[in-house]
């Protein structure tokens, strides 16, 4: 096992928690000891090989976690893997409720990461569904017909986009605050802007 060096931008984030430190400070001694690079991105650790994201740290308020960017394709023998939301293709979690969690499934842990390794090195990919494979809201295809202009600028945007927005808009049941969402969305759509563009 080889340990590498911490990032100090890390070790600021680790000492503000309020929540789930110990718990990261544990995750971060497997991930650094399977010979990840620490890294910064997002507001999170990440942890790197050869300069590709492998898994990044996730303190929820319920739980804390590490996603694997290639998860979908980990064998999961030992059934601790979890979808980070039901359209998820590629992440995949592994969640813990505590430190005694870690320890037990330390073992476990380290070799879904060297698994992750090996997805590098390999150079899989994960294949991704098309967002056109996701169908839209009624409601947002109706603003669609209803504005040309949105039309065009939404099919403009990149299928990641597309997708955010989709996703973004679809997640509620009601009807009244999926289309609160449209509204939301119109002018950032309309300047070709994604969801999460500054």
């Amino acid at each position: 096992m080889v340990k590498n060096a911490t990032n100090p931008r890390v070790d600021g984030f680790i000492s503000r928690l309020k929540l789930w430190r110990d718990e990261c400070e544990r995750l971060r001694k497997i991930l650094l000891g399977c010979g990840l690079k620490e890294e910064f991105k997002w507001g999170k650790p990440c942890y790197t090989f050869d300069a590709s994201n492998v898994v990044v740290m996730q303190p929820f308020k319920s739980y804390c976690a590490i996603l694997f960017f290639k998860g979908a394709l980990l064998r999961d023998d030992a059934g601790i893997l979890v979808k980070p939301g039901e359209n998820s293709q590629a992440g995949r979690q592994i969640r813990f409720a505590d430190a005694q969690q870690i320890r037990e499934l330390q073992n476990a842990v380290a070799s879904y990461i060297y698994a992750a390794i090996e997805v590098e090195k390999s150079g899989l990919k994960v294949e991704r569904k098309n967002p056109a494979e996701f169908p839209l809201p009624e409601e947002f295809q109706r603003k669609l017909k209803k504005m040309p202009a949105l039309k065009k600028a939404f099919e403009s945007l990149t299928p990641g986009r597309q997708r955010a927005y989709n996703l973004f808009i679809s997640a509620p049941r009601q009807t009244q605050t999926r289309e609160a969402r449209i509204e939301k969305c119109l002018s950032r759509i309309l300047e070709g802007k994604g969801l999460n563009d500054r």
